[in-house]
This record gives structure tokens, sequence and C-alpha cells, in this order.
């Protein structure tokens, strides 16, 4: 694949692009196309299994997490669901991943289970911290925005907006979501709550 990345994200390594399921995609717009179609069968699946069912699944568990990366991405990468084998620009280092997956986890569970933060914070707050661990070779953005959603959906909200529109669409939409993730890497979680909201 030949074509200069978008801000904000994760370059893919030779090894990595060599999980890619379909020989044709030569462009990050082909690549994008196929992605967005594979993640809308994984928000359906979620939807069914985790809001719009009379027994939902708690997202918060780690099965369902690195399943729901493998649902939005199978039809494309090999990896799908995988965790990365590989360090990148930003992430934890790779051997740290599951133990920092099931430290988010815990975390988050706490934080539902006492009422830490309002329901959009804590969904956020996850978000940030999935994006920060960055388990998977790529997809990491996305997975958590749907986590996220899923998250807050469960406690009763709608999900977040995240602009109205996909990421890689537009790249101010893309540079205001990449500069309050940044925000929130120093602390101020505002202007990361605002986003989803917006």
């Amino acid at each position: 694949m030949t074509s200069s990345e978008p801000p904000g994200t994760t370059p893919l390594d030779p090894d990595e692009s060599e999980g890619l399921l379909h020989d044709h995609v030569s462009t990050r717009e082909e690549l994008n196309q196929l992605e967005e179609a594979n993640i809308q069968l994984g928000q359906e699946w979620a939807q069914r299994r985790a809001v719009m069912t009379n027994r939902p699944v708690d997202v918060l568990i780690e099965t369902f997490l690195f399943e729901l990366h493998r649902r939005m991405f199978h039809e494309v990468w090999d990896w799908a669901g995988k965790i990365r084998k590989t360090n990148k620009n930003l992430g934890v280092d790779k051997a740290e991943i599951r133990p920092e997956v099931r430290k988010l986890i815990y975390d988050a569970r706490y934080w539902r289970e006492n009422s830490t933060y309002p329901p959009d914070e804590l969904a956020v707050r996850f978000h940030h911290r999935l994006v920060l661990i960055h388990p998977f070779p790529n997809g990491n953005g996305r997975h958590a925005r749907m986590m996220a959603d899923l998250v807050v959906q469960q406690a009763g909200r709608p999900p977040f907006s995240w602009g109205d529109q996909s990421l890689t669409s537009t790249f101010e939409l893309r540079s205001s979501y990449i500069s309050a993730l940044r925000e929130a890497d120093q602390g101020d979680l505002a202007p990361l709550v605002r986003f989803a909201r917006t």
C-alpha cells in the first residue's frame, strides 16, 4: 500500500500489512472502505449482544474487548482481535498489553460500581486509556471509540457522536480528535468529553 498516512494513524509494519486479506488494496482510501464495511458488521454484532437484548453481555470483560476488535476487522486483516507483536510509536510495550488491558477493565468496573465518574466521563476515560495501551496493530482508535459507545450505552446514555462523521473523512475533524487526546494525555479530559458529544 502506498500513500501518506493521515496524522494520528499507526503506521503499518511490513509484517502486519502482510496480514491484509485483500491483494487488490493499493491505497489508504480502498483500505478505509473495506474496513468501514467490516466495522459496520462489528457494530451490529456488538449492539445485538450488549445493547439490544433483554440480557446484555457486560462489555467490560477482556474476552468481549478482544472479540469486538476481531468482529470489526476480521474480513480485512488476519490479525484482527490479536495483540500486536511489535512496539509502535505509541502504546505500551508489547509485553505489557495484556496486563494493562486487565488493569483498565478492573479500574473501569470499579469506577462503574462505585459511581466514581458520571457515565460520559467514565466511558471517555476508558477510551483514552485503551488508546494509550494501543493493544492492536491497527484500528485502535475506532475500536476504543466503539467500546466507549457501548460502555456509555450500558449506563443508559446515548452513544457518542465523535464529531458525527468518520474521523478518516476530514483532516480538521481528525485533528480536533487528536488534539483532545493530547490534552487528555496531559490530564485534561474535558476537551475529549466535549469532542465525544459534538
